[in-house]
């Protein structure tokens, strides 16, 4: 309903809802020059058509289990753990209570110079779950921060074992690695790049592994693409290995539209990271905590890297905060090799915040409890077999799967990229379905508590808006 349809209606929780937004510029008059008469258009909205969405705007206010809720109280069916993070379902009681008691005991404590006792001991439970070795956790508050973390550890590394030289990062095009310049340099994705001047320097792209061509319709792991992976030998070749510090790559690409990687080819980028003597990055800020069916990526396709990133599902995504995971000997080196009593000058005014760290150890919690690990993997080949039954679905070019991920492909209207995507977006929204578009894909990643009949109304509702949009 546009804002100014629901903020007239005659009744209506919507009309409320809305009326409250605008309540505070409408009782203190010294703001109604700037803030009347839509109070919406304050807040400048990331990643957002800011004008068509304040036109008519898409709000919830509460959310519990598998469901958002409007202001008319209209239940939203949650596909996609919010944006890929809600993994253990909305409003999980252990997880309120922990924050509620965080509060209440410790409001704030920095990590500078000083600590608190729950971010040792979440440190010490994540440990526990990453690949063996992988036990140094740095923290941080996002996605994007624990890539640029990552990127900074790895040439912190190279420079404390001697080899200042090695300062290249490779990344792969169509990836996203958040949006801080670091990610966004190693990123591949064009339109979160190119307004924004020549990125960080020392940096080049692998291909990325989408062959519609010989995979679509793969179940899983595509048969082919594995020898993408060789294009690291052709950048070493222009580069030198010697100045080639990393090479990240996220293990199922979510954000640029559910790419799996091909049978070997994460295999195959460790043996040449190891050959080379380069440290290998999986970004599973996505993959992480069990949307695969194991704790990370990592674990699920047995291919050990040197750093992982993670955030987003870390704590349910109640609290900002990511961490990244590193090789003790990583750890060691830097410490060992510092000329400084900081052995690392980086870190964030709210790095293993209180509460965050709080909603960490009882997300761990609900995950172990409720077997939601291995729920996914459980549950992995019926989600399967129902996005696979979309296959003969109106304008359904492609459909990609792996874990509990899912990514379903339309053929683009001519000359209109991402316009059938945007629009499906929105029809599902209204059909009581929350989905993701990326391009011309709609992405899949309910919570891990999903049960059978929500796969079977996310895919019908999908099959109907299908049919509908033109």
């Amino acid at each position: 309903m546009p804002f100014y349809a629901a903020l007239h209606s005659e009744s209506g929780a919507a009309r409320e809802f809305l009326l409250q937004a605008a309540g505070q510029a409408i009782q203190c008059p010294e703001m109604t020059s700037t803030r009347l008469p839509n109070s919406l258009d304050t807040f400048w909205m990331p990643f957002t058509p800011n004008k068509a969405f304040k036109a008519d705007p898409r709000l919830v206010t509460r959310a519990e289990g598998m469901f958002y809720y409007t202001p008319d109280n209209r239940a939203v069916l949650d596909g996609t753990s919010g944006l890929w993070c809600v993994a253990a379902g909305h409003n999980q009681p252990k997880i309120v209570e922990a924050i509620r008691k965080a509060a209440g005991e410790l409001d704030y404590a920095g990590s500078f110079n000083m600590g608190h006792p729950s971010a040792f001991e979440f440190a010490n439970r994540l440990s526990d779950i990453v690949p063996e070795g992988m036990d140094r956790i740095f923290f941080v508050n996002s996605g994007s921060e624990s890539v640029d973390t990552a990127l900074k550890i790895a040439l912190a590394y190279q420079v404390a074992r001697g080899k200042p030289g090695k300062y290249r990062l490779i990344g792969r095009e169509r990836a996203y690695h958040g949006v801080n310049f670091g990610g966004m340099s190693v990123g591949g994705i064009t339109r979160n790049r190119m307004n924004f001047g020549p990125m960080v320097g020392g940096v080049d792209h692998l291909p990325h592994t989408h062959d519609i061509t010989r995979n679509a319709f793969t179940r899983g792991q595509p048969k082919h693409g594995a020898e993408y992976a060789d294009a690291l030998e052709r950048l070493i070749q222009l580069h030198d290995a010697s100045t080639i510090a990393a090479v990240i790559v996220e293990p199922v690409a979510g954000s640029t539209g559910v790419l799996v990687p091909p049978h070997g080819y994460l295999q195959r980028l460790r043996e040449l990271c190891t050959k080379h003597d380069i440290l290998l990055i999986f970004d599973e800020v996505i993959t992480g905590f069990g949307r695969l069916g194991a704790p990370f990526g990592a674990q699920y396709f047995d291919v050990k890297p040197d750093l992982i990133t993670m955030a987003k599902a870390i704590n349910n995504a109640t609290v900002p905060m990511g961490a990244v995971a590193a090789k003790r000997e990583i750890y060691d080196a830097v410490l060992s090799g510092s000329q400084t009593p900081i052995e690392l000058f980086h870190g964030y005014t709210m790095s293993a915040h209180p509460l965050a760290c709080a909603a960490g150890l009882a997300t761990l919690d609900v995950f172990k409890e409720q077997r939601l690990f291995e729920r996914a993997a459980e549950l992995a080949r019926y989600w399967e077999n129902a996005l696979h039954s979309l296959r003969d679905a109106r304008h359904v070019i492609d459909i990609r799967n792996l874990g509990l991920i899912g990514g379903i492909e339309m053929e683009p209207r001519p000359g209109k990229p991402t316009a059938r995507a945007l629009e499906a977006f929105r029809a599902c929204f209204d059909a009581g379905l929350l989905v993701r578009v990326t391009g011309d894909i709609i992405a899949l990643s309910p919570p891990l508590i999903v049960e059978k009949t929500h796969i079977d109304h996310m895919v019908e509702t999908i099959r109907g808006v299908l049919q509908r949009i033109d």
